[in-house]
């Protein structure tokens, strides 16, 4: 099925249900979440595969303050054998709350102009990952950091059949020692003569905070999957995993798989919310990921998209110049791709999105009128976005 995406008119309150079911009777993708962060192709593999990440570049005199420079990050999209994929709910009193970028940039508070009124209190569930760490990641790249992160977020250890996974009670430990700093996590798979299964890890798009954030990341996600989730402990296929876990409430207090449907459905029901960069990321693999059972047509799918044009995007989203956000209540952020952003005219490559306390959002509509197996317009994404 053609992954392009349309954007079906509906009321703010019905937005996603009606949108859902305009998917099914048209067969086409709509998209009712967002995502960010951009890049170059050039730079998306450099910055995600090699050792040496990228150096800002010094911005030019102006009057108005440079913008912050973007912090290197990774996020991880785990798929299981049910097609579902892991969450984790992030503690909001940890300091690194704001890194709840992980796959987004927890800054969308500048764009927020009025928040939705109806939400109450509702959890912010992100993919796992964090921020590259010159300590533990140093000579090693993104694809490590990734694989760290998802270890010390959820105690999955991403690695080889061959390798001899350690117990239980001693990976908890090495979790817990490496997340305070005390061990390094090199030291953990060298010692254990433990190999990283780096090569699972799918490139699937690259989102930059806008430069209007104090707080900018560079985000690479990354899909892989699971051959199983057995809850008995260990599993052998293209990996090894353990079941995901909470690490103690120091920044995940949740961790679970979910199907991207249901999880769609929770944020309907306005029972979680996500960023925009795992809205745009989840609605993209919710219709290839469909029903509970994982088929390789399903994978090369994903592997396509990973190594073609679309995992090769960096996303820089941009709010819509002169759309009326006080009128409207919601607004518009335009990614590369856009016919206001390099695209052909008639191209739509956008968001509509309502934002709530914390920049989280609790309302995104996806215009997407182009299909990403095939028509994702290269050029567009070749030039970095102005700041």
């Amino acid at each position: 099925m053609p992954m392009g995406i349309a954007l079906v008119p509906f009321t703010h309150s019905a937005r996603l249900q009606g949108t859902l079911v305009a998917t099914r009777a048209h067969a086409r993708v709509v998209l009712q979440h967002s995502s960010w962060k951009p890049r170059t192709s050039t730079t998306f593999r450099q910055f995600s595969h090699n050792s040496t990440m990228p150096k800002p570049q010094a911005g030019n005199a102006t009057s108005r303050p440079a913008p912050a420079v973007p912090r290197p990050s990774a996020s991880v999209i785990v798929v299981n054998s049910k097609n579902e994929i892991l969450l984790v709910h992030r503690n909001p009193k940890s300091k690194s709350f704001a890194n709840a970028h992980v796959g987004s940039s927890s800054s969308l508070a500048s764009f927020r102009a009025a928040p939705y009124t109806e939400l109450i209190d509702i959890t912010i569930q992100v993919f796992p990952g964090g921020n590259y760490d010159e300590k533990q990641d140093a000579g090693h790249g993104l694809p490590f950091t990734a694989i760290r992160e998802l270890f010390e977020e959820s105690g999955l250890l991403l690695v080889h059949p061959s390798s001899t996974m350690p117990s239980n009670s001693e990976l908890d430990a090495a979790r817990e020692e490496i997340h305070a700093q005390r061990r390094m996590f090199s030291d953990l798979l060298s010692q254990r003569h433990l190999r990283l299964n780096a090569e699972s890890l799918l490139p699937f798009t690259q989102w930059i905070t806008p430069p209007t954030i104090p707080r900018r990341f560079h985000t690479q996600f990354y899909v892989t999957f699971l051959d199983e989730t057995n809850a008995a402990g260990f599993s052998q296929g293209d990996k090894q995993e353990r079941l995901p876990t909470p690490d103690g409430g120091q920044e995940v207090i949740a961790a679970r798989f979910v199907h991207p449907q249901r999880a769609l459905e929770e944020f309907d029901a306005k029972q979680i919310s996500f960023f925009p960069p795992q809205f745009y990321l989840l609605t993209t693999l919710a219709s290839i990921l469909q029903g509970t059972q994982n088929t390789p047509d399903q994978r090369e799918r994903v592997r396509t998209l990973a190594h073609g044009a679309f995992g090769n995007m960096v996303i820089n989203p941009r709010a819509l110049p002169g759309h009326d956000v006080k009128g409207t209540g919601y607004q518009v952020l335009t990614y590369e791709g856009d016919e206001t952003r390099g695209g052909s005219p008639g191209r739509l490559h956008r968001s509509k999105v309502w934002f709530g306390p914390g920049g989280a959002a609790v309302g995104v509509a996806l215009e997407r009128n182009f299909d990403i197996f095939s028509e994702v317009e290269a050029h567009a994404f070749s030039q970095p976005a102005k700041l």
